[in-house]
């Protein structure tokens, strides 16, 4: 019998009032299979929102929640929440920067003793990535980066106000009494 998420694929592409559903799934398939590789090597407990900002310090060093905001291309908020959960696993430290009003995350050396295997499968990922890529009739990654600019420009909020101007507002939500 076929698993559930056998029945999920190979039904018909439901249109676009299910995206968020759909893009929740096809994420939650690629991070746990990446989990999965990180069990294989003896990582388990790492999550793969961690491995960006574990190689961002390791390459460059203690950072800036800021700068490792940007650089993972995440919100501040996301960062942040990223590094409180590496300090919790005993992967990085924080700390006030020189300005006191930054806080520098540091790695620790147990997540500096489990970079050559993160390494390793990052550039494996990358090429099983880019193989997957090649499978599909349009890059994926070029497609997401299309619609994170697309909401920048106007984000969903606006979209579905625009869809359905007669929908009830919550006049406290809105600024009003």
């Amino acid at each position: 019998m076929a698993s559930p998420d056998q029945d999920t694929a190979a039904a018909p592409s439901p249109g676009p009032e299910l995206l968020g559903t759909r893009l929740r799934l096809l994420l939650n398939h690629l991070d746990s299979d990446v989990a999965a590789v990180y069990e294989d090597l003896g990582l388990a407990g790492l999550r793969p929102r961690y491995a960006p900002v574990l190689r961002i310090l390791s390459a460059q060093g203690p950072s800036s929640i800021q700068d490792l905001a940007r650089a993972t291309g995440v919100t501040h908020s996301a960062a942040s929440q990223t590094v409180a959960q590496l300090v919790k696993e005993g992967l990085a430290t924080i700390g006030p920067g020189s300005d006191g009003r930054r806080r520098i995350a540091t790695l620790t050396a147990e997540a500096e003793s489990l970079m050559p295997a993160l390494d390793a499968e990052w550039q494996a990922t990358a090429a099983a990535a880019a193989a997957f890529e090649a499978e599909l009739p349009y890059p994926l990654s070029r497609l997401i980066g299309e619609a994170l600019e697309a909401l920048r420009r106007r984000p969903m909020r606006e979209r579905i106000a625009d869809a359905a101007p007669g929908l009830p507002r919550n006049p406290e939500r809105a600024g009003g009494g």
